[in-house]
């Protein structure tokens, strides 16, 4: 099956950055970089689901004053657009009262957004309750690839933000056709090398093995490339038994990956709940961004939607 992947997933004309307050700097300098190299347009976008209320003193009647609300918290975002500007970059704010996830992913239907490009923050020592977070639901639903900017993710300005190696979790399944392809397609746009990685989980390595070497696997993952990109990007294929998310993160540092590449299929509320769950575990602690592809976009790439959650242990729980 051959994926089919819009030009603007790996080349974004439109990228739209989901600011909170305060602001994530870190995620902030990743998405100018991004809209810097592609000569793409910038959102700065910020929802807010609280609004600014006064009270009236003669009638002690509260109501919520809608201008105002709108005009405070679009001067908290006016700083990075005047960074933008000045680093030639077109750019705009637009600021929404509402649930912060259903106006980002409105907002990015509207516009026909190419990228999202988003910040989360650690979940402290205890962690939190992830089911409804802001950035789990926008990668489970939205119709774009979304860039996250983990806690521990390494300011890239050091490197000049560039992309040497991309590292991609696949299986070989229909859904990792798509994220495979995409992978190699930034691979090609960046001038990266790009590594695949199947790690077999130790229930299932009876099944997927099925009288196989690890090094005839490693060479039939090779198909999940298009021919035309095998020609264009330096490939390289692992296949490795261990625990999905300690496999992922030590090769991201081993390999000193610049960006990670996921399918975001199958995400289950418990496994957010217990962060038991490869994405967010990823998210939570790789050392670089990684883009996931939401079941929409894996859909729209021609996976076919029972496939989806076939791995739903494998890649389930988001930030």
């Amino acid at each position: 099956m051959a994926a089919a992947l819009k030009p603007g997933w790996s080349k974004p004309s439109t990228i739209l950055f989901a600011s909170e307050i305060p602001i994530n700097e870190k995620a902030f300098a990743f998405a100018l970089a991004q809209a810097k190299e592609f000569a793409s347009h910038l959102i700065i976008f910020h929802a807010y689901d609280t609004l600014v209320v006064a009270a009236s003193e003669a009638s002690g009647v509260r109501y919520y004053d809608y201008t105002a609300a709108a005009r405070t918290e679009k001067q908290h975002m006016e700083p990075l657009a005047k960074r933008a500007r000045e680093a030639g970059v077109e750019c705009e704010i637009v600021v929404r009262s509402g649930l912060p996830a259903d106006e980002i992913l409105s907002f990015a239907r509207e516009r026909q957004v190419d990228r999202i490009v988003m910040g989360t923050h650690s979940p402290g020592p205890i962690g939190k309750l992830l089911v409804g977070s802001v950035a789990e639901a926008v990668l489970r639903t939205a119709a774009a690839p979304v860039y996250i900017v983990g806690p521990e993710a390494v300011d890239g300005s050091y490197r000049n933000f560039a992309i040497r190696t991309i590292l991609s979790a696949v299986r070989m399944t229909e859904a990792s056709v798509v994220v495979a392809a995409f992978a190699a397609e930034l691979a090609a746009q960046h001038g990266a090398r790009l590594i695949l990685q199947h790690v077999i989980r130790p229930q299932d390595r009876a099944e997927v093995l099925a009288g196989r070497s690890l090094d005839e696997i490693e060479a039939e993952m090779l198909a999940l490339i298009p021919e035309k990109l095998q020609e264009q990007v330096a490939i390289q294929t692992i296949v490795v038994p261990g625990d999905p998310t300690e496999e992922l993160l030590y090769q991201s540092r081993a390999q000193q990956a610049d960006l990670i590449v996921l399918g975001a299929q199958g995400a289950s509320a418990f496994a957010a709940i217990t962060r038991h769950g490869v994405v967010y575990k990823t998210l939570a602690h790789a050392h670089c961004p990684v883009i996931t592809l939401s079941p929409v976009v894996l859909a729209s790439g021609g996976s076919k939607s029972e496939n989806l959650h076939a791995a739903e242990a494998y890649m389930a729980g988001v930030i």
